[in-house]
């Protein structure tokens, strides 16, 4: 654990018994103390704070919440990185959720336990801590592909190509499976290229509805439709001087495409509602899981758009045919989890390095770092086994479930070993399941569960 005494908290109480109390209960820490919001926030700007808990009964009027709720948007404007840990009243569960929605990290019922407080309180500073290292790494990485961990040569070999293209002023395609990481080399296209001092703007043509999709790629006019009280941007002429990236591109539905081939055709684009034709210098990245030239046959995607798009295509290979890249990942997942949830020193068995060599990873990346991270937080000894993979064998596509239910029986598992390793308690289990307590609260609520199951 972090030097506490090198940590500031802002304890901000109006009862001086409390604050007393709180300032004795926590002097492993410095604590700096405040009785109401404008004191607060001179403490805030004075000592800036890692941590604050806050009562949201203040002066004036000690029995409303309005002066708290006031605090903690002023705290979280001013400081957005701290974090805040709400005290509330012991049945005041709707105000404590609207803090958490508010931005708040926690929330603790009055009256509290000082030392469950106290872990909420350290957990609240190793999030700080890592955010901020997370900040700073960032801040000086060397190159925007040095986050792409491979030691596959076919993904070497992209990274290069990513390089190389990054300076030319053409269009690229990047097509692969969901979760192979094509928004990572579309970033890295950008920040590499000449344009990186302008911006990167980002669009899913799957995740919009058809009927708002094309106010949300080229804009409107103030009256356009109902409810168009404002002229409005779209992410093509927010773009400008900068980068699109347009995912999902094989989603992007036909009357769109022919819009849109007009645009790269003449590099002009019109607001819905207006009539005047504005310019736009935009560098225009796209990507897709699907088949385009298959969409093509199929009638789905226009042809002329496609090798409009399409001047550069990348495939970028599923990560089963990434050789040694799946066990490489786990070993940086497992470090990075295992730091988050306070579990240094874990590492993976033998059973589960296998386990992960021979799994398909339907899902890429992104299954796999899911996979690890309930993995870490779950295995009950210094080493990960494969059954702490929790894996499935990967069947025909008729025998597989839905989705959605799929990832509610895995939430529903977890939930309840981890109840059951807490007794019950449901602070403890949310650290261990690194969600907050209200996030918590929903999944038992959601399925059902009580103390006893």
């Amino acid at each position: 654990m972090a030097d506490k005494q090198q940590r500031t908290l802002l304890i901000v109480e109006d009862d001086p018994a409390l604050q007393k109390q709180m300032r004795w209960a926590f002097d492993g820490f410095e604590t700096v103390l405040a009785s109401d919001r404008e004191s607060a926030i001179v403490q805030l700007r004075r000592h800036e704070p890692a941590v604050v808990t806050m009562d949201l009964g203040l002066p004036p009027a000690p029995d409303d919440v309005s002066e708290g709720f006031r605090l903690l948007g002023e705290i979280i404007a001013l400081a957005p990185e701290t974090k805040v840990i709400v005290l509330t009243g012991q049945h005041d569960r709707e105000n404590a959720v609207k803090a958490v929605g508010m931005g708040a990290y926690d929330f603790f019922a009055k009256p509290f336990e000082p030392e469950m407080l106290e872990l909420t309180i350290d957990r609240a500073f190793r999030m700080y801590d890592l955010q901020a290292e997370n900040a700073r790494l960032a801040a000086i990485q060397a190159s925007p592909l040095a986050g792409l961990l491979t030691r596959d040569p076919g993904m070497l070999k992209i990274c290069r190509t990513i390089e190389k293209l990054a300076s030319a002023s053409v269009t690229v395609a990047l097509l692969g499976e969901s979760g192979t990481g094509k928004e990572v080399l579309a970033r890295a296209l950008h920040v590499l290229s000449p344009r990186s001092a302008e911006r990167f703007v980002a669009i899913n043509c799957a995740a919009i509805p058809d009927t708002l999709l094309e106010s949300e790629l080229f804009g409107y006019e103030k009256g356009a439709f109902t409810g168009a009280v404002r002229q409005t941007l779209g992410k093509i002429e927010t773009a400008h001087r900068g980068t699109l990236f347009l995912d999902e591109i094989g989603d992007l539905p036909l009357p769109l495409q022919a819009k849109l081939l007009r645009f790269l055709q003449e590099r002009v684009i019109e607001r819905i509602g207006g009539r005047e034709e504005i310019p736009v210098d935009v560098r225009i990245v796209c990507a897709t899981h699907r088949d385009l030239k298959a969409q093509i046959r199929a009638g789905l995607f226009r042809e002329d758009l496609y090798y409009r798009l399409a001047e550069i295509v990348v495939d970028i290979p599923p990560l089963r045919e990434r050789q040694g890249d799946a066990v490489l990942l786990a070993h940086a997942f497992v470090q990075r989890f295992s730091r988050e949830n306070g579990r240094t020193g874990l590492g993976l068995a033998d059973d589960a390095v296998a386990a992960i060599e021979s799994h398909p990873w339907p899902g890429n990346v992104r299954e796999l770092e899911n996979c690890l991270k309930r993995a870490v937080i779950m295995a009950d000894g210094a080493r990960i086994g494969a059954d702490d993979l929790g894996l499935e064998a990967v069947e025909d596509d008729v025998e597989l479930l839905n989705l959605r239910q799929v990832r509610d029986e895995a939430e529903r598992r977890a939930v309840l070993r981890v109840m059951a390793r807490t007794n019950g308690n449901v602070a403890r289990a949310a650290e261990l399941l690194g969600i907050s307590r209200p996030s918590l609260y929903d999944l038992i609520n959601r399925f059902g569960l009580k103390k006893e199951n």
